[in-house]
């Protein structure tokens, strides 16, 4: 259906497409450069991939920041490791 919210194929999903975009372009050019720096499982890329693909551009990339505040390196002496998934999406229906 055209219009339809759920549809992940169409125009409305551009900037989610776009910005997971990103996020696997920063993985793949930027990341190997780098190295290893994030301190939870998954990644701080994988999260972010995941937490846009589960529940879309605003909720995803609110989730993705919370995430990158608590593993930035200056957060080294108070911050946290360990495993951290993405939380699951609640059912709105």
């Amino acid at each position: 259906m055209i219009g339809n919210r759920s549809d992940k194929s169409g125009l409305a999903a551009l900037p989610r497409r776009l910005l997971v975009g990103l996020v696997y372009g920063y993985r793949y050019l930027v990341s190997p450069i780098l190295g290893p720096r994030c301190r939870y499982l998954p990644t701080c890329s994988e999260y972010a991939a995941e937490a846009l693909e589960k529940h879309g551009v605003f909720r995803g990339g609110w989730l993705t920041l919370k995430r990158v505040g608590r593993c930035h390196p200056l957060t080294w002496l108070g911050g946290g490791s360990g495993y951290d998934p993405v939380p699951p999406k609640k059912d709105t229906e």
